[in-house]
């Protein structure tokens, strides 16, 4: 990795608080802030739209791709919910401390109320997929996690700042 700055990647399933988490860590370490779902939508457009007219294979490359570029320029590292599917990405995250954020169904169930993710959308209750979705991604999440962090009874803000202390002790 040549980047000027370390990275800190933060992965976890949807609503678990990785952007909010992710600009709270940059901001108080003094290192940017990459949110690989925001840049892909920068270059190829909404995620929805991506899913709809490209398919989830296309994305998850483009995917790759975001990953891949973050990591390299260092930062506090923001990935889509489902990026650790992908062996290439996991093989990239054993660089990097990466944080697991996770979040339990009754807490989720208010943040991704109204959501527009496309993997959430269908006949199936919202909440019950993510809970599918996350216990089918849990074990990728944890073979490439060094520390993990629940969000779902302590402000964004706490979790926050567990994950800087966390930081400074592995300097």
């Amino acid at each position: 990795m040549n980047s000027a700055e370390p990275a800190i990647v933060l992965i976890g399933p949807m609503g678990s608080g990785k952007t909010s988490i992710g600009r709270r860590v940059a901001k108080a370490t003094g290192l940017h802030f990459v949110d690989t779902d925001k840049a892909i939508a920068r270059e190829h457009g909404p995620i929805p739209a991506i899913f709809a007219e490209h398919g989830e294979t296309q994305f998850r490359a483009w995917e790759r791709e975001a990953v891949a570029e973050a990591i390299a320029g260092g930062g506090v590292i923001s990935l889509g919910g489902g990026a650790v599917i992908a062996p290439e990405t996991r093989a990239l995250l054993q660089s990097v401390p990466v944080v697991l954020l996770t979040v339990s169904p009754e807490a989720v169930a208010a943040r991704i109320a109204g959501d527009a993710r496309p993997l959430l959308q269908g006949e199936e209750d919202p909440v019950q997929r993510w809970t599918r979705i996350f216990a089918e991604r849990r074990a990728l999440y944890e073979e490439v996690a060094d520390v993990h962090f629940d969000t779902s009874r302590v402000p964004m803000s706490r979790v926050a700042e567990q994950v800087v202390e966390w930081m400074r002790g592995r300097a």
